[in-house]
Formats: structure tokens, sequence, C-alpha cells
């Protein structure tokens, strides 16, 4: 019997040696493990053993199962780490390569328009300041000249949340904000951009858009000073080669008060069907501080005067950027913000 078990561990040491894959291995381990395989047969047999030989039978074939299990487990070794190695060679990545170009966002133009107003602004004096957007009726209208009933208040019909609480329709309400706070009662230089709401019912309007009030306060101001700061905005933001008019108008926060129209970006004055052949676009609404506001707001306006103005972010960026149509900034489409990008703007 112990040649016999000494032949069969020879016959397997030399397969082992031509195992070359995971599979071989297997199909050997089931010749010789396998339900008919050569070990368990071995071991079956040994009920037909003499009783005297039992225990030097088994031990043979035990010997012969120890040379399989240790041939097969450094075999499986091997083959795993010849496999990984395999891999890493086969799937290195080349890190000095250059990596795919991945697309790059930029600034939403609503956004852009806000920075360069801050941006021009601040050089010249002024704070940001912000505020609420959920306002009560007293800093939204009242503290504005707007009184309970006034007819101007129609045309600013709102989202209310109740009787007191509303969104606000006009950034102005963070100015009345603004002078009440300042109980030195010093002057003021500051701008309010943000989102303001109205309730509107037709194709030409959103019922949300932006909006930026500037809002001055001092002695001896006067409505030069809102011409002056009003020009080096328009040329500033539209270019040196605009124009700037400015024709009688009516808000309740301002008196006397004024529109102001810039020369269209498109035809340079000259007209055309974008400015319904005027030449003319209208910018922002503007005036002095109505002497109620002032008083409202804690000022003697018997001591202090002032100039507001506002205008909507919107229209602005679609005069800095030459956007004709104010509904592409809301369409979400890839193709219009690109032009955007911050290496081609000052291009547009």
């Amino acid at each position: 019997m112990e040649e016999k078990i000494q032949l069969l561990k020879k016959e397997l040491l030399e397969k082992f040696d031509s195992v070359k894959t995971m599979q071989e291995l297997n199909d050997l381990k089931v010749q010789y493990q396998g339900k008919k395989g050569i070990i368990t047969e071995l071991n079956s047999g040994i009920k037909d053993v003499p009783a005297e030989e039992k225990k030097e039978y088994g031990m043979q074939v035990n010997v012969l199962r120890e040379a399989f299990n240790t041939g097969y487990e450094t075999i499986k070794t091997r083959l795993e780490e010849e496999a990984v190695n395999r891999k890493l060679k086969e799937e290195t990545i080349d890190i000095s390569l250059p990596s795919v170009k991945n697309m790059r966002g930029s600034k939403h133009p609503f956004n852009r328009i806000i920075e360069e107003v801050e941006d021009l602004f601040v050089s010249m004096g002024y704070d940001v300041v912000d505020g609420p957007e959920l306002e009560d009726d007293e800093h939204c209208f009242r503290l504005l000249n707007y009184t309970v009933g006034h007819p101007a208040r129609d045309a600013q019909d709102t989202f209310y949340i109740d009787e007191e609480y509303l969104l606000r329709t006009q950034t102005s309400a963070s100015q009345s904000r603004v002078m009440q706070a300042n109980t030195e009662k010093s002057p003021i230089r500051v701008i309010c951009p943000g989102k303001t709401y109205r309730r509107d019912d037709d194709a030409t309007h959103s019922h949300q858009f932006g909006q930026v009030e500037g809002l001055v306060i001092d002695k001896n101001i006067s409505l030069a000073d809102l011409k002056g700061t009003l020009e080096i905005f328009a040329k500033k933001l539209l270019g040196e080669e605009t124009k700037v008019r400015f024709r009688p108008s009516y808000f309740p926060f301002t008196s006397p008060s004024c529109e102001v129209d810039v020369t269209c970006f498109k035809c340079g004055g000259k007209g055309c069907p974008l400015c319904k052949k005027t030449g003319w676009i209208e910018l922002l609404g503007a005036g002095m501080v109505h002497p109620n506001v002032l008083r409202m707001g804690g000022y003697d306006p018997d001591k202090f005067t002032g100039f507001a103005f506002g205008t909507g972010l919107d229209r602005l960026a679609m005069f800095r950027y030459a956007i004709p149509d104010i509904r592409y900034m809301y369409t979400n489409d890839i193709r219009f913000l690109k032009q955007f990008d911050e290496t081609d703007v000052e291009n547009v």
C-alpha cells in the first residue's frame, strides 16, 4: 500500500507542476477530492482492509491527502498573486497624461450684474445692505409714503401672507429700515440689491424679479448729485458713449420724481425695433427723497435732503450683456450660460 501511495503522490506532484490556471487547479481538486475522486475512493476503501492493516492504510491515505492540500494551497496562493499583479499592470493609470477636460461652469448674468453694481457703488463710498424678503406693510408701504388705500399700491399688487405681512414689492423697504436703524441720524449712502415679488398675470412680466435701490441722505444733497451719480452709473455699466435722459414722473416716496432713460444699447440711439425707433430705453426711476419719508425715518427735512433711485437687475443685465430676450435668463439653457464664461464675458 505504501508503494501505491508514493506512486500516486509522485503523479500528483507532476500534475501540480503543470497547473497554469485556477480552472486547471479546480479540475485537479475534483479529480482527487471530488465525490469519485482518487483520495475519496481510497478513504472509502478502508472498510475492505483487514483490521490489522487499517491503521497503516489510514496513515498512508492521510499522507496523500496532506500532500494534496499543501500543494493545492501553495499553487492557489501563487496563481492569485499572479492574477493581482497582472491586473495592476494592465490597469495602471498614467497620471502624467492630461486629464479629460471637464466642463467649467460660469456665473449667471443675474449674479454677475449684482456683483458689478456692488463693485461700482462700493468704489463710490456706498454700503451694501440687505433686508428681509418677507416684509411688513409698514416698511414696504407706509414708511415710504404709501398710505393705506393709496392708489399707487394697486400698481404693486403682491403676495400677502396675512393682513400685515407680504412678499416685498421693492427693495426700497430695506431703505426705510436703514433710516430707522441709524439712531445717530448721520449721513446715509447705501444700495439695496435683492429679489422682489409682484402678482402679474400677463406674459410680459414675471412674479419675481431683481431690483437694486440706492439711497443717499445728507445735508445739501441736490438733484444735481442724483444726475451726476446716475450718469456715472450708466456710463460705467453700459459704456462711455451712453447718454442719460430725465423725464418727469411720480413716485410716492420721492419729490420731484423722474424716469431715467439711456440711449439704446443696440442701435446707439439711432432708433431700432428694440427701442421702438425712439433711440431711448427706460432704465430706472429716481427722485429726491420725499420730506414725509425723511420725517418718518427720523430725519429732519429742514436739515437733511437726499435722493433715491431704483432699477430692475434683470433689465440692467439685458442692457449690459446685450441679451435680446429676458426669458433667456430663466430657461436654464446651458448654451446661453456658456456665453458668460469668465474668459469671454469681457467680449460680450
